[in-house]
């Protein structure tokens, strides 16, 4: 286990220095931010602020300073707003990790009966809507979605807001949408893992016995069909607060990703390194803690 656990933390750790290199090398093609920041001040004026902020440096010289700061937590101050851009990120990050439980909430909720009720009675009825929903599910886009529910209950019908953060209400249309777009995957997971494990030997046992189905389903094939529907959740965590970006967008909601957006369009490279280095963050610890515990859920592959 120590040695799992070793080898994780040096994915890691090989993790972070790479997101570091590719966010550092993407915003060093983006473009002049001296230019944006003074567009119509004399170049010499514009010569001396490059030079203070270090931009005139190798850029191996950059990198290095960059990732030193980072691992400081010293991100620089944005060009926009004159404030830490850690401290902005900071401000905004509890709105996209709520709007990501809720959605990866939502979709577990939806995902996981359906998906055993899909498996129990498979080919019936319902289990040809549930294929036919997860096609659609997963078809449309995020945005799409963002738009057409908008449209129909905060256009059409008046039920719930257009957009915002003010309360319950504004968290229902963007969960819903994030949510949406992860259900079908984790619903296809668990019909799959749930055929698999229907069809063992010690359910077939379970049941030769006279054991009640709802029990023999959710004691005995659940259990052990919950292994890879753990590491699935983990990672559609981290897909979760990807598309966060597009739906903050949609829906102007004042998260990270919104922040991020519109620190891209400003060239304001403090922002974009600090929202991405901390998002990054975040999912490569969950991503770990996942693998852990997998790894203590199924000891098998603790086996070399």
């Amino acid at each position: 286990m120590t040695t799992l656990l070793l080898r994780r933390a040096i994915r890691v750790l090989v993790v972070c220095v790479g997101v570091s290199l590719i966010t550092f090398g993407i915003l060093q093609l983006s473009g002049d931010p001296v230019a944006l920041m003074m567009p119509e001040a004399p170049e010499a004026d514009r010569a001396k602020l490059r030079e203070a902020m270090g931009f005139n440096d190798p850029v191996a010289l950059q990198f290095v300073r960059f990732v030193g700061n980072s691992i400081r937590g010293e991100f620089g101050k944005s060009f926009y707003y004159r404030a830490p851009a850690l401290d902005l990120v900071l401000e905004r990050m509890p709105t996209t990790l709520t709007l990501t439980v809720l959605a990866l909430g939502l979709a577990v909720l939806v995902s996981i009966p359906a998906g055993i009720y899909s498996a129990v009675y498979r080919y019936s009825l319902l289990d040809q809507i549930v294929t036919v929903v997860v096609f659609l599910g997963q078809s449309m886009p995020v945005f799409w979605t963002g738009i057409m529910l908008m449209l129909l209950f905060a256009v059409q019908w008046r039920l719930l807001p257009v957009s915002g953060w003010e309360g319950w209400q504004f968290m229902i249309l963007p969960a819903v949408t994030l949510g949406t777009f992860q259900a079908p995957l984790l619903l296809r997971i668990v019909r799959s893992s749930m055929l698999e494990v229907l069809g063992l030997d010690y359910v077939r046992t379970a049941r030769s016995k006279g054991v009640s189905e709802w029990i023999v389903i959710c004691r005995h094939a659940l259990v052990n069909a919950a292994l890879p529907v753990v590491t699935v959740t983990g990672l559609q965590f981290g897909i979760l607060l990807g598309g966060a970006v597009i739906t903050e967008t949609v829906f102007a909601v004042p998260g990270v990703g919104r922040l991020i957006v519109r620190a891209i369009l400003q060239l304001d490279f403090p922002v974009v390194q600090a929202g991405v280095f901390l998002l990054a963050m975040i999912v490569v610890t969950v991503n770990f803690v996942v693998d852990v515990l997998y790894a203590y859920l199924n000891p098998q592959i603790r086996v070399r």
